[in-house]
């Protein structure tokens, strides 16, 4: 098993709480959530794993929609 940074951790960690967050929303606009999630995650894929204070500033980024998208308001998300 390969074991990971604490910073790696934290982003796995972000994601799934972001997965998690979705089955909260209503049925039709989980697809949505996930579509945007994925496509956030996906473009920022090639941030230099060392470069901690780009992928610190991104799991604060992060953290911050994700407080925000789990709001009981928010019932879609568009792109």
């Amino acid at each position: 098993m390969v074991r990971l940074s604490g910073i790696q951790r934290d982003v796995l960690s972000l994601y799934r709480s972001c997965l998690r967050m979705v089955r909260q929303k209503p049925v039709e606009s989980q697809n949505n959530f996930k579509s945007y999630i994925r496509e956030q995650f996906r473009a920022h894929l090639g941030v230099n794993k060392k470069d901690f204070a780009t992928v610190e500033h991104l799991l604060r980024t992060g953290q911050r929609k994700l407080e925000m998208y789990s709001q009981p308001g928010i019932k879609n998300i568009s792109r």
